[in-house]
């Protein structure tokens, strides 16, 4: 009998679901009702090989999301630090080159 331990006891993941933990079992849900509602919302203008095509697309993002982790944070982590810096918080970075010759030639004369 093995038993896993993590080094780091914040890598620590509960499965609940299917050996999915509960955030990643949210987003599956969430991909599978995409699907669905593609499925239902297409079939009655494309034909079957291609409307399923479009559900695994219109699915694969849901799913991905459930699944990425960026510099330690989730991926809703990742979405609200972006709106906060894009949009609560914008700052303009201009660059002002210096010439720090011309500048001391300046002060000498």
């Amino acid at each position: 009998m093995e038993i896993k331990i993590n080094t780091e006891i914040k890598d620590y993941n509960e499965t609940m679901f299917f050996g999915l933990s509960v955030r990643q079992f949210i987003f599956a849900l969430l991909a599978c009702g995409a699907a669905v509602g593609i499925y239902f919302g297409c079939r009655p203008f494309l034909h079957t090989e291609i409307l399923s095509w479009l559900c695994m697309l219109g699915a694969a993002p849901f799913a991905a999301l459930g699944f990425v982790k960026y510099n330690g944070m989730t991926a809703e982590q990742i979405v609200k630090a972006w709106v906060r810096s894009e949009f609560m918080m914008p700052r303009y970075l201009v660059f002002h080159g210096t010439n720090r010759y011309y500048n001391k030639e300046e002060t000498r004369k």
